[in-house]
């Protein structure tokens, strides 16, 4: 059972990292693994078959919603980008009691009485990051095919570190961080491509599909395991600093949903049923979080 939940938590954290502006690490703190997570890839050696038990779940439902939502993501957004967002806002708020008891529990080990102004300034940086980040999707230049060269293996093994280190870190989206590179459309295409291909044998194709989606690939390990590293030593060190910028970067969330679709602008042109629905699937999604967190 524990195992079934733990594919469906990879799965939500699979689809949110497809979405712009949508952390998957956000939704990891959500549910509550986060923690464990960053543990696990971080100490991957100390207890390995423990900790690959724990993952393998996680990364098979990770996958399966990358490439699931893949197909769905851009008619989604295009068509029902209010309710869409407004589901995964829900999905993100709800993890905010799990993250603050979490806050409070490092905070009462450190035996401080309050977070003090290193975490308040913590949480300021990290909010003003998180929700700056999507203005600076400044131009609308973008590649929506890549060519197998040389170079753009190369690139995409760097943008794959990039990535996946941003993917890792709450409340900071590695799609919009690829969209603002320019390479978004394109990795999302050569995706959906690698599959068609599978799904034909065109072998041609895979090869191609192959030679891009791999070094990319291995570029998001490497990536995963750098940050990994670096934020199992803050939370050692600076537990609750680093508990405070999280807090901030989830807290930002939803303006950086808000700002890099357009909803501010959308909002006024809805129906009150279809604002009604968004706030339903909004409450639905708190559900879930809460749901999956205790669990």
């Amino acid at each position: 059972m524990n195992q079934l939940i733990n594919v469906l938590k990879g799965m939500i954290i699979g689809v949110a990292n497809v979405i712009p502006g949508v952390s998957g690490g956000t939704m990891a703190v959500s549910m509550g693994i986060y923690d464990r997570i960053i543990g696990c890839v971080s100490g991957l050696f100390k207890d390995f078959r423990k900790n690959v038990l724990f993952l393998l779940p996680i990364l098979a439902g990770c996958g399966i919603g990358i490439i699931g939502f893949t197909y769905i993501i851009e008619y989604l957004l295009s068509r029902h980008t209010y309710v869409t967002c407004m589901a995964f806002i829900g999905l993100i708020l709800g993890g905010l009691p799990l993250l603050y008891a979490a806050l409070n529990e490092k905070r009462r080990k450190s035996a401080g009485r309050g977070i003090g102004i290193s975490g308040a300034i913590a949480f300021v940086l990290a909010f003003a990051l998180c929700a700056g980040l999507p203005l600076a999707k400044a131009n609308d230049t973008a590649m929506t095919a890549i060519p197998v060269t040389a170079g753009n293996m190369a690139i995409l093994f760097v943008l794959g570190v990039v990535a996946s280190a941003t993917m890792v870190i709450p409340g900071v989206s590695g799609s919009m961080v690829l969209m603002i590179l320019g390479y978004y459309y394109g990795i999302l295409n050569t995706i959906k491509g690698a599959v068609e291909a599978l799904r034909a044998f065109d072998v041609p194709a895979m090869i191609n599909g192959a030679l891009l989606l791999i070094p990319f690939g291995i570029g998001v390990v490497l990536g995963i395991f750098l940050i990994a590293k670096l934020i199992s030593f803050l939370f050692d060190r600076f537990g609750v600093q680093t508990y405070c910028a999280i807090l901030g970067l989830v807290i930002a969330s939803p303006v950086a949903i808000f700002i890099n679709t357009g909803l501010v602008g959308i909002i006024p042109s809805l129906s009150i049923w279809t604002v009604i629905l968004g706030i339903l699937f909004m409450i639905a999604g708190l559900a879930v979080t809460n749901i999956l967190g205790e669990k």
